[in-house]
């Protein structure tokens, strides 16, 4: 994870049975088609996980049977701050390095109270730091149950010391972008992906080793294309029809998500569930028709650019 390859980082879907268990099988299918798309790591135990409504041995299981699947092919990072103490937290994250993460990805929002100063935060992550035995950390500034977006300057002190490779930028504000990857534009060894695909090019352009966003869970292989082609000036023109395809279509992607990312996955032939345990809204007919349009309009993009198609997913993206 550096920002010196441009790569995809899916936030992973987890599958589950209609009775609500995990899907395995489904799990294993999904693995392998980021994989075949092209994805350079993996992220388990997300917010698209649905991390916060599987159970410890959920999360751990999930994690190891992505970790298996993948085989080494790339590096795997996953979740491992759910509240509590930070030393309540700092001893899940070694029980998830233990499974053979890559990086123990840290939620943000879960090291301080949404009322609580930055200061309080920032000696809670030096403290999580040094009761976690040098296990390589990452951020996520996950929305939930409240975001807690970091600063540049924050960014540069934890990354400084030699701790953090990877940080999931979710600020939706490409100046923060800019900053967050001047002050660590020099360590060879972080990464910063961005999770908000309405300025992905211009974030990739600016430094960013890569793109982690919840699109990659209707269309990993577009994801892959734009980071290896983004600044492609033979294929301006499609890369350019690319990003406003994403700028388009950013509504629909998010309703009822990440049902809606299930049942499009349903339709070019995975063969999982559209069940979810969170509370995410209503798969109605309006918003199915919505994502039927989205299938429509994704084909005819394939009409314009030459992206490969990815095994396990039957319509090979056309």
């Amino acid at each position: 994870m550096s920002n010196k390859n441009k790569g995809y980082i899916p936030v992973m879907l987890t599958p589950f049975e209609e009775n609500g268990a995990v899907d395995y099988k489904g799990l294993t299918k999904l693995t392998e088609s980021y994989l075949r798309a092209g994805a350079a790591g993996l992220f388990a135990n997300c917010l698209s996980s649905e991390m916060f409504e599987l159970n410890e041995v959920e999360r751990l299981a999930v994690t190891q049977h992505v970790i298996n699947v993948a085989g080494g092919a790339v590096p795997v990072v996953a979740t491992t701050t759910f509240g509590g103490t930070v030393f309540q937290q700092a001893d899940f994250t070694k029980r998830m390095y233990d499974v053979g993460i890559d990086a123990a990805i840290v939620i943000t929002n879960m090291l301080a109270g949404a009322a609580e100063a930055d200061e309080v935060f920032e000696e809670n992550v030096f403290k999580l730091l040094d009761a976690t035995n040098g296990i390589p950390l990452g951020f996520y500034e996950c929305p939930d149950p409240f975001k807690r977006v970091l600063s540049a300057a924050q960014l540069k002190q934890f990354v400084d010391t030699g701790r953090v490779i990877y940080h999931k930028d979710t600020s939706l504000d490409i100046e923060q972008v800019r900053a967050k990857l001047e002050v660590t534009r020099d360590v060879a060894a972080f990464g910063l992906y961005d999770a908000y695909m309405v300025h992905a090019v211009e974030s990739l352009k600016a430094g960013a080793a890569g793109l982690s966003c919840i699109q990659g869970n209707y269309f990993p292989e577009l994801i892959v294309w734009l980071c290896e082609n983004y600044d492609n000036t033979a294929l301006a023109d499609e890369v350019a029809r690319v990003q406003q395809f994403f700028i388009d279509h950013m509504d629909v992607m998010h309703a009822v998500y990440p049902v809606a990312a299930k049942y499009f996955l349903q339709k070019r032939g995975m063969p999982i569930a559209t069940f979810t345990r969170r509370d995410v809204g209503v798969f109605d007919e309006q918003v199915k028709q919505r994502v039927e349009v989205l299938y429509d309009a994704y084909q005819q993009l394939f009409q314009h650019i030459e992206v490969s198609g990815v095994d396990g997913l039957p319509d090979g993206g056309k």
